[in-house]
Formats: structure tokens, sequence, C-alpha cells
């Protein structure tokens, strides 16, 4: 479209032309928004093309400031057919040669020469019009571009065949275009950040599936090489107290049954520690749980003394995940509920309540209870609120653990010698 003379031409056209020139932005906003970043440079230069062509701009160009250093630099040009680029010629170029525009850009005002050789003459090489007419540069406009309050570069237009004159209408559309290309590199840059982020996070698990790979082998083999010899101490001292009941009083073989106490003791813990690392390895198996069918299979396992009576609500629900996992959460709650339970008619139930987005499990007793002091305490690994049992203090950590994993919560609710209960919650699937 052709500029048309704002001084002279008649209001239509006046009209037209800046219509024309705000549905030029218009589109290249939508362009913005539609385009694949990952060639801005190129999606940058066609934009100054456009509006360097729009408003009869011989060279259109952005640069950006470089506060820390105190250079300027040349980014991106656009040149007409026939004019010279400058742009490797305008690499940080220091600030202090461009002192009236910088002053300009920092008030948040476009910088503006509608004619070269009206500057001062001077006998300065660095003087402003000594810069500009090396360059044919016969008129220009330097917009700001400010992104959050901070100076970063500006975007420019020289007239080098012409003088022109920009009307207060025109450096408002320019200041729009500004805006619009900062908004482009904020896009462009948060992108990047997204990338870099991933990438980092990618590298970072792939970090943490490797150690925890070799968390898990070393795991099984210092329980292997533990395990072992504890096996062999446990035998010889069971059997030296098999062999010798009759020739040693129980107050002389007490002591070799506190051996065998503290083997067990150990075991157990070895095999906690054992089964804590495997909880942290990736879950390959996820699948739909029937915790109707987790509960039967774990009842059938476990030695339930006679005096308790464990009570399974029916229908249960379905749940996603790795079913080991589910074992180890059911199978610690109901085993504490048996451990600690001290009543001459033991009561476990087992049950949930289905809220809105989650499925909330409880496995309660009537056993001992635990006072208040130590509900945070029992899920620590290794806590345990009695030294008598061979326990590993590791089970509810386990819980606990496993329970998060999944973006749940676990609690617990008990009064003294009245019974606990644990509560945990599963997202819905």
């Amino acid at each position: 479209m052709e500029q048309p003379n704002l001084h002279h031409q008649n209001k239509d056209d006046i009209i037209n032309y800046y219509l024309g020139f705000q549905d030029l932005l218009i589109s290249i906003s939508t362009q913005c928004i539609t385009a694949d970043l990952s060639d801005i440079d190129n999606l940058i230069e066609s934009s100054l093309k456009q509006i360097g062509e729009f408003v009869e701009a011989d060279r259109s160009y952005i640069f950006k400031y470089d506060f820390a250093n105190e250079t300027t630099s040349n980014t991106h040009e656009w040149c007409n057919d026939g004019i010279e680029p400058e742009i490797d010629n305008l690499q940080n170029v220091p600030v202090n040669f461009i002192n009236d525009w910088l002053t300009a850009h920092k008030n948040g005002e476009a910088f503006v020469v509608d004619d070269v050789e009206e500057l001062p003459k001077s006998d300065d090489e660095f003087s402003l019009r000594n810069i500009l007419e090396p360059q044919g540069i016969k008129s220009l406009i330097a917009i700001p571009k400010i992104n959050d309050n901070k100076l970063i570069g500006f975007v420019g237009f020289d007239s080098v065949r012409k003088k022109h004159t920009y009307s207060e209408n025109e450096k408002n559309i320019l200041f729009v275009f500004a805006n619009m290309l900062v908004s482009i590199q904020q896009r462009k840059e948060q992108e990047n950040l997204i990338k870099e982020q991933k990438q980092k996070k990618e590298i970072l698990l792939r970090s943490l599936s490797i150690q925890n790979e070799k968390l898990n082998e070393y795991a099984q083999m210092v329980s292997h090489d533990l395990k072992a010899p504890l096996i062999n101490i446990h035998n010889l001292v069971d059997w030296f107290i098999m062999d010798n009941e009759k020739l040693f009083s129980q107050e002389t073989l007490a002591p070799l049954k506190e051996v065998l106490f503290n083997v067990e003791k150990m075991d157990f813990l070895i095999k906690g520690i054992l089964e804590y690392a495997l909880i942290a390895k990736p879950d390959e198996s996820e699948k739909e749980i029937d915790i109707n069918e987790t509960i039967n299979d774990i009842l059938k396992i476990l030695s339930i003394p006679k005096n308790i009576d464990v009570k399974v609500q029916k229908n249960l629900p379905k749940i996603s995940g790795n079913e080991w996992k589910f074992q180890q959460v059911f199978q610690n709650l109901i085993q504490n509920a048996i451990k600690y339970n001290n009543k001459q008619k033991g009561v476990i139930e087992i049950g949930f309540t289905d809220k809105k987005n989650v499925y909330e499990f409880f496995v309660k007793d009537n056993g001992i209870g635990i006072h208040r002091d130590y509900f945070s305490r029992i899920f620590k690994a290794f806590t345990k609120l009695e030294s008598s049992s061979s326990s590993s203090g590791i089970g509810l950590s386990i819980v606990k653990r496993i329970v998060e994993d999944y973006k749940g919560k676990v609690w617990v609710e008990s009064e003294e010698n009245s019974g606990t209960t644990f509560y945990f919650t599963i997202q819905k699937n």
C-alpha cells in the first residue's frame, strides 16, 4: 500500500492508511500466535520486512541493550532492494555513542530524527550525525522495547532514499509492533525454559532410576551377605541349647536365648531394610487390583491367633497400582493390629469409605492403643514404641511411603487401651 502524504491527503486516504496499518499488525500478530517458534528469526525478519515496506522505510532492525557491558548490538535486520546492510558493523556499539536516544528510551519514548542534515555538525567521529550519515540515513525512528518495566532494546526504521516524518498515530502503531516483538521473544524464552526444564527432569529421572536400581541391587546383596552368617549363628546357638538343655539351668541358658532373640531382631531389620529399598523400584507392573482378593490372600498367609476375629467389609473397591506394594500396605497394618492387641477377644475391622475423589481405607483394632504424642513418630523408619519385640520398626514407614507415592495420605486415630484405627486414601482410577 502506498503511503499517503499525511499533510496533504484527504481524510479518507489517511483513515484507509491507518486501517491498513492496523490490519497488517493483526495479520502479523496472528502469525506470531499460530507460528512454530522454532524458527523465530525468520518470523521476526518477515515482520520487519512487512512493517518496513508498509511505512516505506529502507531498513528496519532490532537492537538489544547489554547494560552489563554498556553496549548495544544489532540482532535482526531487513533491507530494501539496493540498500546496504549494516548489521555486521553495528555489534557491541558503546551506549555512550547514543546518549540522546538511550535517554529517550529509558523514559519510554521513541527517539526520532526527522532530518539527519539538521543535526549539529561535529569533528567528533562518534557524534550522532557522523554515525548516521555514513549509513546513508536521512530520517529514522527508534522505538524502545520494554519487558517487565525493563528496557531491553529497540526496533528502528531508517529512511535512506527520502526523508520521512512519522505522525503520532504511526508512532503509536509502531509501539504496538515493538510490544508484539517483545511478546514473541518472551514466548520463545518460555518455550526454551520449559524445554530445558524437561531435559533436566529427564536426565534427573534417568539418574535416579539408575541410582535406585543400584541401591536395590546393593540392598539385596547386603541382605544376602548379612543373613547368611545370622542363619549360621541362629542355628548353632539353637542346636547348642537343644543339645544341652538338660546339662545347664535355665538361668545359664538365658544369655544364649537372648542371643537368639537379637539374631531374630536383626533378621527382621534386614528384611525390613530390603523391603523399604524395594518399594523405590519403578512400578513396572501397574494393573487393576481387586482389594477383596488382596485381603483374602494376606489373611491366608498370616498367623492369626484364635482369639482375634478379623472382619472384612464386603465389596471393597478395585484400584490401579502395583499389587505387591498394596499387599505390603495392608499386610503391615494387619500385622500391627494383631501384634498390639492385648484383649481376650480381639477384633480387627478392614473397610473403606467412598469419598468424592478418593477411596478412604481403614484398618481398625481394639488393642492397646497409642498415645497421641506418638502419632507422628510412628511413621518414621526404625521407630518402635517398645523394645521387647523383634520387629524392625519399618512397617509403618513403608505404608506411609507407598501411600504417598500414590498421592494419598495416611494418618492414625487412637486411644490408649481402647484401640487404634489407621486410615489412608488412594485416588480413584
